[in-house]
């Protein structure tokens, strides 16, 4: 059958017949020229202006497909469509697009960066600056969570992740963070900021930083960030404590050390081993991961450290203190001697105070004590308010001097030992400084107490009789009227 005769016979064309006759598979459509667009191709040199002056804008204030269309129609009478001016950008930056190389990760090295999510702490919405530590080689993973991403929790979570792993990697990759890198010469030269300076002088391992606004220079650790947000904070953590929430964060980085992920044949615990083998040991002495600074005491006896007050002895005002700042304390010192320790705050221009370093101002300045700041949100068992009424109401303005005396016992004893004295000074009935201290002392000593409380001549003596009817009736003489 010939070509003409087989087209007649299936009712296709000629062409169709020879396509088939030279090609055992249909090669299928084949361009053999490039598409025309006549009313496109005297503006395509306008439209790549266009786009490589974006290069240099924001992402956000770049030229869109539609608003290239409406310059080209508004600025130079362009009368085609919108489609070809779509179609012709899109493929544009296709054909731009950025190509990387495939990188291989040897043992021993490591990639670090910050996350963000959303958590409940202790019944309170809040953000959590995650620290994860990935080791590329491996894929092992450490995640820890803070309050806020600062210098201090960056040094923090480096060293629970040496701890978790057991050693010391021998370089770790980072973006160029202001924690850790705290300018960059025109040269291109690093100055590392002074704690973290200190961090690598102390673990001895290399630092390496990708390229500004070059998130794929460590695209591990980039993926991981994700990676721990999915699988390891959905739905929302609810926790009472950072640190119960880390724990939970250090459990789930163990349990995947036993997921076999794609293109491998190993688990994830079994190739860390070669990791481990590479890495270096831990240095003799820990690390102090804290912010140090110094300051001047006020005199409100305030210390101001990261735009938040802290309260110190009142002893120490107008003094020079030094200020260590960790992750979740602040603690101040004078000289070679701590004299306050607070929680840290990550509020702006908040007060912490502990009300003992006020007692011994209070004290002096007794009117001060209903309207002291650092008492108003003091949460003292219900007994001590019971103690100060009964001290007021028997000596005024000495039982509430007394009472202040009181809580001072609370610089040498423990709030749950005063406590029970405070407890004890009622059921006996001897309301005053000295018996409250007699008997804090007996609770620590575990001894019993010996109080003679003749000796409070202040406490009243009632004396019970029997009224005589007589008595009422003389209510009712004209005497008594």
């Amino acid at each position: 059958m010939s070509q003409r005769e087989a087209a007649r016979h299936f009712n296709i064309s000629r062409d169709s017949v020879r396509k088939m006759l030279a090609f055992s598979v249909p090669p299928g459509y084949r361009r053999t020229a490039p598409v025309k667009r006549p009313k496109l191709d005297g503006f395509t040199e306008i439209i790549d202006g266009w786009l490589e002056e974006d290069r240099g804008s924001r992402h956000k204030q770049r030229h869109t497909a539609k608003r290239v269309f409406d310059r080209l129609r508004d600025e130079h009478g362009f009368t085609g469509g919108y489609t070809i001016v779509k179609d012709y950008v899109r493929e544009r930056e296709r054909r731009g697009r950025e190509m990387f190389v495939p990188l291989a990760h040897p043992p021993g090295h490591a990639q670090a960066d910050f996350g963000e999510a959303i958590v409940i702490i202790g019944g309170v919405e809040q953000k959590a600056h995650f620290f994860v530590l990935d080791l590329p080689h491996s894929d092992a993973c450490f995640v820890r969570a803070y309050p806020a991403a600062t210098a201090e929790a960056w040094i923090d979570g480096h060293i629970h992740a040496f701890a978790f792993f057991g050693r010391v990697p021998l370089s770790v990759l980072y973006d160029n963070d202001r924690c850790l890198v705290s300018k960059i010469l025109p040269d291109g030269t690093l100055l590392r900021a002074t704690l973290f300076s200190g961090f690598l002088s102390h673990y001895l391992f290399r630092d390496r930083y990708g390229r500004p606004g070059k998130g794929n220079d460590k695209g591990k650790v980039e993926g991981l960030v994700g990676l721990s947000r999915r699988n390891f904070m959905v739905p929302i953590p609810r926790f009472a404590t950072w640190e119960a929430f880390n724990v939970h964060l250090e459990e789930q980085c163990r349990k995947r050390q036993a997921d076999v992920l794609r293109g491998c044949s190993e688990t994830i615990g079994e190739r860390l081993a070669q990791d481990l083998a590479a890495m270096s040991d831990f240095p003799a002495a820990p690390f102090d991961a804290c912010d140090q600074a110094t300051g001047r005491v006020s005199s409100q006896a305030l210390v101001r450290y990261k735009t938040n007050d802290y309260s110190v002895p009142v002893a120490y005002g107008h003094r020079d203190v030094w200020i260590r700042g960790y992750v979740d304390a602040v603690v101040i010192g004078c000289g070679g001697e701590v004299i306050a320790r607070h929680p840290r705050c990550y509020d702006r221009e908040d007060m912490v105070f502990d009300p003992i370093h006020y007692l011994p101002l209070i004290e002096r300045k007794i009117n001060a004590l209903d309207l002291a700041a650092p008492l108003a949100e003091w949460d003292l068992p219900p007994e001590f308010a019971t103690l100060r009424r009964l001290m007021e109401a028997r000596m005024l303005k000495m039982g509430r001097r007394e009472y202040v005396q009181v809580l001072r016992l609370l610089e040498t004893f423990g709030i749950n030992d005063l406590h029970a004295a405070v407890k004890k000074a009622l059921q006996l009935g001897a309301i005053g400084y000295d018996a409250v201290k007699h008997l804090v002392l007996c609770q620590v000593e575990k001894r019993p107490p010996k109080l003679d409380l003749d000796v409070y001549h202040y406490l009243p003596r009632a004396t019970v009789a029997t009224t005589s009817a007589a008595a009422y009736m003389s209510l009712l003489s004209g005497d008594a009227a």
